[in-house]
């Protein structure tokens, strides 16, 4: 695990390894135990390194094939390196370390670009090829580790965070409107460009060639897809299922455990990470909560750690160090995020980082199993749905102009939308109407430029499919997996998510939605397998996420004028009509209406553009 960081230049001069020193710098906080370079007249190459496997030397990067014609800079884990190893030295290939970097090596060295299909794990890299002049780069099959780039006067440069890109000389710093606006709808970065207008994310399942990097320019970084996220339902009773769950659970976390130092587990009151913490076998568990009722999960975490005889370290954060902290956690972001839970990752990585150098935790297994409440609605909806759609249409055009909130009221407007118009992410923050109201420069992206083409490769699939299809391709990358990369390498902790692996989604892409999801209940199957590990209440809770305040904070006088303090500020101005967010703040106080999300989101990015563009 590490950071990695570098650019193309036409010539080898001390310029370039400060530029590289000071891109580097700002990363170190990914890997901390020690710091590498590559210079010569065509590349430089940067890398963090955060020890986990080979802890010696030797393993050290940038490195090098045995000839010296490849060098990779990587970042993250590969853990079925051991086999790969023993299929390469079958071959012919000689190794000189034990770590899985230099497998990635001679799995290029074996099969170019078709290396990928044999990865499993979590992975961004770029290799070198010295005698070609040709760049590879990859992220890995579900966009675990992220990989951002930009092409700057024929340069190529890249970097595991953007503000190491934003060292690079000659860098033109500046909001992208069309983050921003799609951001408000999503509360997180969407786009392939990011909220810094020119610097990209390479997406998951994706890898860059560029073939000659002394003429690089934007159509000369050519771009393919080696990994499609695709459901095959297989006709298989449901304890069939519950079997192969339980055992590619168990195989995945085997792979995980592969380390030279200790892992320990993020623990909640979720079945997801519940079960990892169970079945995994390390020693430690770490958890956080808040000092209000049913905003804690930390007695229920002592409770399963003692059960199964494992150590649980927690805390109570308080509401000043939340707050205190949030302008922090912006700028280790990299790009704003407004998912509150964001902090609790920030809070929880801290604490672990005192015991161990590594944690197992429960992304993805929601998106792949079924684990949100939401993904229940299409079977509500299914009942009225059976009136003409026109109907609908009209009922839901006159419930829309009536100001009150009734019951059944939002039931109805739902019912007369497409999925693509209802259902655009676990996140729906502002609608089109909404967000282009508070702004004072509107995007031109729309929601369903964003939305649409997923559904479209999507439509063979019944309606809970799409949607954990949209999730898999939008929230987890952008919102889940951004979080728990960010909020862990802040504190140097490398995270590890068994659940994200291609091998448990070979299993769970074949489960038909009758036992993912039913009128009562989420991952049903999934539930199933954790039943066998954890107490029935447990494996049988309901879908929590991670309980934040927000709402309450937002009422008390302290935390309202704070925030209406940002509002006013001439950096609102610049993005936002004052008047109309101003009025989403005072009605969330003075009201029943609650606008905790849209004032938090807004508040947000406001925060996120004082660490970047005023601080800075």
């Amino acid at each position: 695990m590490c950071g990695i960081c570098g650019f193309t230049g036409s010539e080898y001069n001390d310029e370039n390894n400060l530029v590289i020193k000071k891109m580097s710098s700002k990363i170190k906080h990914r890997g901390p135990d020690g710091e590498g370079y590559y210079i010569d007249k065509n590349i430089t190459l940067g890398f963090r390194r955060l020890s986990f496997l080979d802890l010696s030397q030797g393993a050290d990067q940038p490195m090098f094939n045995e000839d010296k014609s490849l060098v990779i800079v990587f970042n993250g884990e590969i853990y079925n390196f051991l086999n790969l190893k023993e299929m390469l030295i079958k071959k012919g290939h000689t190794f000189n370390t034990t770590s899985d970097t230099e497998v990635i090596l001679h799995l290029y060295e074996e099969y170019k670009e078709d290396l990928l299909s044999y990865l499993r794990g979590m992975f961004a890299f770029v290799i070198y090829d010295i005698k070609e002049k040709k760049i590879f780069a990859a992220r890995d099959f579900f966009g675990i580790k992220p990989f951002y780039y930009t092409e700057i006067g024929g340069n190529f440069i890249f970097s595991s965070e953007i503000k190491a890109i934003l060292e690079y000389p000659n860098f033109k710093k500046e909001v992208n409107n069309e983050a921003l606006t799609n951001y408000l709808t999503f509360q997180c970065s969407v786009l392939e460009e990011t909220f810094f207008k020119n610097v990209y994310k390479l997406l998951p399942g994706h890898y860059i060639t560029i073939e000659n990097i002394n003429e690089i320019k934007k159509e000369n970084i050519k771009i393919y897809k080696y990994f499609d996220i695709k459901f095959l339902e297989k006709d298989k009773n449901i304890d069939d299922f519950v079997k192969e769950i339980d055992e590619v659970i168990k195989d995945s976390i085997e792979h995980h455990k592969v380390s030279d130092v200790e892992i320990g587990s993020f623990l909640s009151s979720g079945v997801d990470s519940s079960l990892l913490a169970a079945r995994f076998g390390g020693k430690k568990t770490f958890t956080v909560g808040f000092d209000y009722d049913n905003y804690n999960e930390i007695e229920y975490a002592k409770k399963l750690s003692k059960e199964k005889g494992l150590e649980n370290y927690n805390k109570i954060i308080t509401t000043d160090e939340y707050w205190k902290n949030i302008s922090k956690i912006q700028y280790y972001m990299d790009e704003p995020l407004a998912d509150p839970s964001a902090i609790a990752l920030y809070f929880v990585s801290d604490i672990a980082k005192n015991y161990v150098k590594g944690v197992i935790s429960g992304e993805g297994a929601d998106e792949f199993f079924g684990g949100y409440n939401i993904y229940k609605e299409p079977l509500a909806l299914r009942k009225i749905q059976i009136v003409p759609k026109t109907i609908l249409v009209l009922i839901a055009k006159i419930f829309k102009k009536i100001p009150l909130h009734f019951k059944g009221k939002n039931y109805i407007i739902r019912a007369s939308q497409s999925l693509n118009e209802r259902f655009l992410g676990n996140a729906k923050i502002f609608t089109e109407e909404e967000r282009n109201k508070i702004l004072k420069t509107r995007g031109k992206i729309k929601i369903s430029d964003i939305t649409s083409p997923i559904y479209e490769k999507s439509k063979k699939y019944d309606q809970i499919t799409q949607m954990q299809f949209l999730d898999i391709h939008l929230w987890l990358v952008s919102d889940i997996l951004l979080k728990a990369d960010k909020m862990s390498m802040a504190h140097s902790l490398e995270v590890r998510v068994p659940y994200l692996d291609k091998e448990v989604f070979n299993v769970a892409r074949t489960i038909p939605s009758k036992f993912r999801v039913d009128k009562n209940n989420t991952k049903i199957a999934f539930r199933l397998s954790a039943k066998k590990y954890l107490p029935k209440e447990v494996a049988a809770k309901k879908k929590l996420g991670f309980p934040v305040p927000i709402k309450i904070w937002l009422k008390e006088d302290f935390y309202y004028k704070k925030i209406k303090t940002a509002f006013e500020s001439e950096a609102s101005k610049l993005f936002f009509n004052t008047k109309e967010i101003l009025n989403l703040l005072e009605k969330h106080k003075n009201s029943k209406i609650d606008n905790s999300r849209k004032i938090w989101t807004i508040y947000v990015f406001l925060l996120w553009y004082e660490e970047y563009f005023i601080k800075e």
